[in-house]
């Protein structure tokens, strides 16, 4: 087994890397907010990144990736793998593998899907785009954190596929704020609503999962509004995307949540726009 080390201790990387822990492959952890106390904690990324054979990222959004990268970079060589694990657009993820592969270290592009909750469950699913030698050879890592691992293509594939799920994810979630939001104004109990909808075939994981936080009020982060926001950002710079409908809406509600003052809240937080 190989060791790695995490670079971003969020709500998901800092779960994983108590997994990593657990299994004893941890070979360091930091994060830009230090966490001393954190098991294996390193002062710096170049620390993380010169004992790990693995080194995955994740963090939020591309010139956070990029900063991360420039420091690592003198630690890089032959033996060493980047896993970028970070929500980025196909752009980022071609200029990072280049930058990577100059120093003769490897990259696989791996983004997921699933929340702090599914993490603490080993439920993420991985899109894994790059070879397919590498995904086999790093399988027995990311099985400590997941339940599935998809091979999606190249790494900009996978970086585009993260993005489109993201998109279907938000747009889900601004029509179960717009259903609630029409029922409740017709004088329908929430109780009916979601009865009704668990009978229907617009019936998904995430109306399982935003249910109660809707019914209770509760907009405690599991996805916040800013990294969504990012996302669709993200997404509407990929070629022939800019003036999709459903793209171009559910951003303006999510900048609109923003500005509202609910960036840090979860996605949840849209339906109080309605």
């Amino acid at each position: 087994m190989k060791t790695i080390g995490v670079l971003g201790l969020g709500l998901i990387g800092g779960v994983w890397a108590r997994h990593y822990h657990a299994a004893g492959v941890l070979a360091g952890a930091w994060n830009r907010s230090p966490q001393p106390d954190f098991p294996s904690w390193r002062a710096t990324p170049e620390a993380v990144a010169a004992v790990a054979d693995v080194v995955q990222i994740v963090v939020a959004d591309p010139p956070a990736v990029r900063g991360i990268l420039e420091k690592i970079l003198p630690m890089l060589g032959a033996g060493k793998i980047v896993m970028q694990s970070s929500t980025i657009d196909p752009a980022s993820s071609e200029e990072f593998r280049a930058m990577v592969l100059a120093r003769g270290a490897r990259y696989l592009e791996a983004p997921f899907t699933g929340s702090k909750l599914a993490a603490e469950a080993r439920k993420n699913v991985f899109y894994l785009g790059g070879d397919a030698a590498l995904i086999t050879e790093l399988e027995p890592l990311l099985a400590l954190v997941s339940e599935a691992r998809l091979a999606i293509g190249d790494h900009r594939q996978a970086a585009a596929l993260k993005l489109a799920m993201n998109l279907n994810i938000a747009a889900l979630m601004q029509g179960l704020c717009e259903t609630l939001a029409m029922a409740r104004g017709a004088g329908i109990g929430d109780d009916v609503t979601f009865g009704a909808l668990a009978r229907n075939i617009g019936y998904s994981g995430l109306v399982k999962l935003k249910e109660p936080k809707l019914r209770a009020g509760d907009f405690a982060t599991q996805f916040s509004v800013k990294h969504m926001l990012k996302d669709m950002r993200l997404a509407s710079g990929i070629n022939g995307c800019a003036d999709f409908p459903v793209l171009d809406a559910v951003r303006g509600q999510l900048a609109a949540a923003a500005r509202a003052g609910w960036a840090d809240e979860d996605i949840a937080a849209l339906m109080k726009l309605l």
